[in-house]
């Protein structure tokens, strides 16, 4: 009837450790995956949209909304008003406020400048 106390700490010691070694193993092949996909040789999975408003819905809605009246940025209904073309390039490139820069490929931002003009 007299059972040994300490067996049930050193198993789950056991248990631990093992799955300590497991998790180790995995991040260092996370991290070679990493490490090659950071050079560019890794698949690219995502590909740029091809329009502004496939833009506007992946990287703009959560903060100008889905009606274009804003939330948590401004309401860019009559943007074109406001800022010129040139302007509106120089905000969607390189951010301007809260705004964070790279949100839009500088290859499409003449495009969504055009686009974001003629909101009303």
């Amino acid at each position: 009837m007299n059972r040994n106390p300490i067996i049930p700490f050193v198993v789950i010691m056991v248990f631990g450790i093992g799955l300590m070694f497991l998790l180790s193993f995995k991040g260092l092949g996370d991290a070679e995956e990493l490490a090659k996909e950071a050079k560019g040789g890794g698949e690219k999975t995502e590909q740029a949209a091809a329009n502004p408003e496939d833009i506007y819905q992946k990287s703009c809605v959560g903060c100008h909304g889905a009606d274009y009246n804003g939330g948590v940025g401004p309401k860019l209904k009559g943007v074109g008003d406001r800022l010129s073309q040139d302007q509106i390039v120089q905000v969607v490139t390189k951010g301007r406020g809260n705004m964070p820069p790279g949100l839009v490929p500088e290859d499409k931002a003449e495009d969504m400048a055009k686009w974001l003009a003629k909101l009303k």
